[in-house]
């Protein structure tokens, strides 16, 4: 695991309680790609599938804990991170390990965002998240609006 990973994973351990339930780990951060996983035990529904709610949270951390490491690596560390908001959508269920994918937005929206945040103490940023389905396809997407703030 790396240094990266190992931050994150024992940040979200330490702040948001759930994650532990949910034996969330933080799978890998590379090329500003997060991967966040879960196994489907902790986690099951009465179909046997992942339950709806531990998949909208793993999708929100994800994005979250994204956010958290590129303005680590901006050495931004005076604001605070919320999700305002996000549809989200289920056309698949998952039946086994979740792994939520939060890509980095384009390079343009990334700038934009870190000036802004640099110059007026608040901005957003919106971000795509995908859980993958065992046949490739997205069982789960989220597009969540984030903000930070100081």
């Amino acid at each position: 695991m790396t240094a990266d990973c190992r931050y994150l994973q024992d940040l979200l351990h330490r702040d948001i309680p759930l994650t532990r339930a949910m034996q969330l780990r933080v799978a890998s951060y590379r090329d500003h790609e997060l991967r966040l996983a879960m196994p489907l035990a902790p986690n099951v529904n009465h179909t046997g599938s992942m339950f709806g709610g531990s998949l909208y949270s793993l999708s929100v951390l994800a994005g979250w804990g994204w956010l958290t490491l590129r303005l680590r690596e901006a050495g931004i560390d005076d604001g605070h991170i919320v999700i305002k908001g996000g549809q989200i959508d289920y056309p698949l269920p998952v039946v086994d390990e979740a792994v939520a994918i939060c890509a980095a937005p384009a390079e343009e929206d990334w700038k934009k965002f870190e000036t802004l945040y640099r110059r007026r103490g608040r901005a957003r940023l919106y971000l795509d998240i995908r859980i993958l389905a065992a046949s490739g396809e997205t069982a789960v997407h989220l597009h969540g609006e984030y903000v930070l703030h100081r």
